[in-house]
C-alpha cells in the first residue's frame, strides 16, 4: 500500500526550479536616499551602539529592506560595519535603528 501511495507524491522534475521562482517573486525596490536631517539622526544613533546591546536595524540588501533584531556582536566604526549576531551590515545600508538604549535628537529636546 505504501509503494502505491508514493507514485502520487509530487515530483520535482526541474531541480531548483521552485527556488528560482521564489527569487523572482521578490519585489525589488530602489534604495531610499536619506534626507540630511535623517542621516544626522542615524549617525547620532550609530554612535550610541555598544557591543552587547539589543537593537533592531532596518537595512537595504539585494534590492529589498530587511529587519534584523538581536545582540550587537561587534561594531567597527573605522570599517563602518555593524554585526548583529552573525549578520554583517554596512553603515551605508542602514535605514533605521531602534532599541531601548538608543535615543534620537528630539528625545532629549522635550
Amino acid at each position: 500500500m505504501n509503494e502505491r501511495a508514493k507514485q502520487f507524491l509530487p515530483f520535482d522534475t526541474l531541480k531548483g526550479f521552485k527556488a528560482e521562482l521564489r527569487k523572482r517573486e521578490k519585489v525589488v525596490v530602489a534604495k531610499k536616499k536619506l534626507l540630511e536631517e535623517d542621516a544626522r539622526e542615524l549617525s547620532y544613533k550609530i554612535n550610541q551602539i555598544k557591543k552587547g546591546m539589543i537593537i533592531k536595524v532596518v537595512h537595504y540588501l539585494d534590492g529589498e529592506y530587511l529587519e534584523c533584531e538581536g545582540v550587537v556582536s561587534s561594531i567597527d566604526k573605522t570599517s563602518k560595519i555593524l554585526r548583529i549576531v552573525k549578520t554583517r551590515i554596512n553603515f551605508k545600508d542602514i535605514y533605521s535603528i531602534s532599541g531601548a538604549e538608543i535615543h534620537g535628537f528630539d528625545e532629549f529636546n522635550d
